[in-house]
């Protein structure tokens, strides 16, 4: 979502600022809308679909379901939201299969778009789902075409038909056509074709496709575009849509730090919904494209339904079940931390997973200074522990940390900070195993949480784990020893990194409180 950052970060800005009204003047209304605008052109969305959107903004707010409202500026940011699904296409679309199988998918654009690439990503989204696709190497001009598709195939586990070696030799059209029938012979149910693209539109390149198009009569045709190609998008989709014709959008390089808005555009002047979006470099980053839950990543209300099917696919439902368990007994041990944490990377990329929570758009610095090779080294230090140790952390004394910090190539104090994450997070997620809301480090108490009387505790044992030698030099020492294992360890959720985290806002918090009183 890294394309759509400056804009959803302008828009937040709007909405914060309306947020501070009670009621909204016409005045009011008019600011929100030029805002919105001048975000929207700066992302380089098309004019004309800004101009339509705005006027509708404009229409609707200052009609009656805002004036009546009780809190108008969340009326406001509603119709904005409402709106924004609409330019990005509505409901989301699937793809349909051919009734007799094989299914055809025909893939169309520049050179450049990632069109190779993305065969592969959706021949390995196709497969999860109990498919058997074919990748089919139609692009023979573009040097190497042909073995990138095949190393591509390879990557995601796909078969491939490329009797042609490509680079310039070969006809496509038959390729094509062959393709077909291998695939009912040999009974793979999908069929991709990955065709040639070129720098810039051409009538060559049109007409190559429109006669492969023709040839094997696809069952839907993917225009794939470039999130981050500027203001040519809406061009460049009309003269396929005029040239070819496509029934659906892919977008690419969603993860860019373009504008992209004008991708945004395309749905919109074309009538062809957005299909897919490709998120990453890594052929797991690829996703349906919903248009509701890219609205609400445009606006920083989060998209948790997305990362709930993240976590349903990478997680393991009765694994799960036993973890909860053992949270609820007190049996959580280091090792159930550590599969826990490697289930977690399965899921991807923890900033991606991270920006999809409502709010991330404001600590959208942290989020970019986050170091993911921080859950590489956790894990490294979990490895360097004996399996009783893992089990016991209470064995962990000086000389085992400074053992296992040497064969994790880290620090003791970077072991302490990790046992010291762990233990807490053991005893936030035993509170809510047992029904209760755990209180957050730095926060005061949820309101209506049931649980806690840490406060009460603190008091009766204000001098518990202070240092009891009678030496008063090694009293201090010791002192200062405990002092750097139990302080909150700075940088980030795992325990390791420096750097200070700033203090929340009184609206984050109130955000946090909200969010985890639900």
């Amino acid at each position: 979502m890294a394309t759509f950052g400056t804009l959803s970060d302008r828009l937040a800005e709007t909405f914060k600022n309306l947020r501070k009204k009670g009621t909204l003047s016409a005045s009011d209304i008019d600011g929100t809308v030029r805002e919105i605008r001048r975000a929207l052109i700066d992302a380089d969305v098309a004019f004309d679909v800004v101009k339509d959107f705005t006027s509708r903004i404009r229409e609707r707010a200052l009609g009656d379901e805002v004036s009546k409202a009780l809190n108008p500026a969340q009326q406001v940011v509603q119709i904005v939201n409402d709106e924004l699904i609409g330019i990005l296409g509505g409901e989301q679309r699937r793809l349909e299969f051919a009734k007799t199988p094989p299914t055809v998918i025909m893939l169309a654009g520049l050179q450049g778009a990632g069109k190779t690439t993305l065969a592969g990503k959706l021949a390995q989204w196709l497969a999860k789902d109990g498919h058997t696709p074919l990748l089919v190497a139609c692009d023979l001009q573009r040097p190497n075409a042909v073995t990138q598709l095949s190393v591509v195939a390879e990557q995601a586990g796909a078969s491939i038909f490329a009797p042609e070696p490509g680079n310039g030799v070969g006809d496509p059209i038959r390729v094509a056509k062959d393709s077909i029938k291998h695939a009912r012979d040999k009974q793979y149910d999908t069929v991709i074709i990955d065709t040639a693209g070129r720098l810039g539109v051409d009538a060559e390149l049109m007409k190559q496709a429109a006669n492969i198009r023709k040839a094997v009569d696809p069952d839907e045709v993917l225009f794939v575009i470039d999130a981050m190609i500027g203001q040519d998008a809406v061009a460049t989709a009309k003269a396929f849509q005029d040239g070819v014709d496509f029934t659906g959008v892919v977008l690419s390089k969603l993860d860019g730090d373009a504008r992209g808005g004008a991708a945004l555009s395309v749905a919109s002047v074309t009538g062809r919904p957005i299909m897919f979006a490709s998120t990453g470099e890594g052929l797991g980053d690829f996703e349906p494209f919903h248009p509701d839950r890219m609205a609400s990543r445009i606006l920083d209300l989060g998209d948790i339904l997305t990362l709930i099917e993240q976590a349903q696919e990478a997680f393991d439902e009765e694994e799960a079940r036993q973890v909860a368990e053992k949270f609820a007994t007190d049996t959580f041990t280091l090792d159930d931390f550590l599969k826990q944490m490697q289930q977690l990377r399965n899921m991807g990329s923890i900033k991606k997973m991270m920006g999809m929570l409502p709010g991330m758009a404001q600590q959208r610095e942290q989020l970019d200074n986050f170091d993911e090779n921080e859950i590489v080294r956790t894990e490294a230090i979990i490895q360097s522990m004996t399996r009783a140790e893992r089990t016991n952390p209470k064995l962990l004394n000086g000389s085992r940390r400074l053992r296992i910090a040497r064969g994790s190539g880290s620090t003791v104090t970077d072991v302490n900070q990790l046992v010291n994450r762990f233990e807490q997070a053991a005893k936030m997620m035993k509170t809510v195993a047992k029904g209760g809301v755990p209180q957050i480090p730095g926060m005061g108490p949820v309101p209506g949480a049931r649980g806690g009387g840490g406060a009460r505790k603190a008091k009766k044992g204000k001098k518990k784990g202070g240092s009891r030698s009678g030496n008063p030099a090694k009293r201090a020492a010791e002192d200062a020893g405990i002092s750097e294992t139990t302080k909150a360890p700075a940088g980030n959720g795992f325990g390791l990194g420096a750097g200070g985290t700033p203090e929340p806002s009184e609206e984050e918090l109130a955000s946090l409180q909200k969010f985890l009183g639900r």
